[in-house]
């Protein structure tokens, strides 16, 4: 969570406040994450929380991320693809299922003929990533968006979502933090008021 706090906080919050607080839930599933093989997964599932835009959800995620969004090598990724890879054959490939691997495993893998038939007829595809940018684009199927010289991110970006709900919660969070001038010119007379009376 530290590794997912630096991230945001690089990629958004370098000239303004991060109003966050975040939890999330792996529904169904009853014992801890073992290791940090959903790091991206989790990173993925706040952009998307954040920028309002759902993931695809034929699509399954493995891969360590560090604080300046890069995808790292994860171990078991053959078992973990031919697992997901079965799952999808029994409900049926549709094309449109795959799974996102770290591009440093691609020397790793091993796999099953069957699985390799399936990416070679386009019934499965297996996407190599090295940035969580490059992961929410094959994800959510919109630009992450590149910052401009000014520091702005095209309109139709995840990154532009994202930065203008983080700005609409720090203005959230200033609005119950100070009240508005007129109210506390209110109160002030009010007070003056029982004062004099007193």
């Amino acid at each position: 969570m530290l590794i997912l706090a630096s991230y945001l906080g690089s990629s958004y919050a370098s000239d303004r406040p991060l109003s966050l607080s975040a939890s999330l839930v792996f529904e169904q599933s009853y014992g801890g994450v073992d290791g940090d093989s959903a790091s991206s997964a989790e990173l993925y599932a706040l952009l998307s929380a954040l920028s309002e835009i759902p993931i695809k959800q034929s699509l399954a995620v493995t891969g360590s991320v560090n604080q300046h969004g890069q995808v790292q090598a994860i171990g078991g990724v053959n078992e973990k693809i031919e697992g997901f890879f079965e799952i999808c054959q029994e409900r049926g490939l549709t094309g449109d299922q795959g799974v996102l691997i770290p591009k440093a495993n691609v020397k790793n893998l091993m796999l099953r003929q069957d699985v390799i038939d399936a990416v070679s007829d386009k019934m499965f595809n297996i996407y190599p990533i090295e940035t969580i940018e490059q992961g929410i684009e094959v994800l959510t199927g919109i630009p992450a968006g590149e910052m401009d010289e000014e520091g702005s991110y095209p309109e139709d970006s995840i990154n532009h979502r994202v930065i203008a709900r983080l700005e609409e919660m720090a203005e959230t969070q200033r609005e119950f933090s100070n009240p508005p001038e007129e109210e506390n010119e209110e109160e002030e007379n009010s007070r003056k008021e029982d004062d004099s009376e007193s």
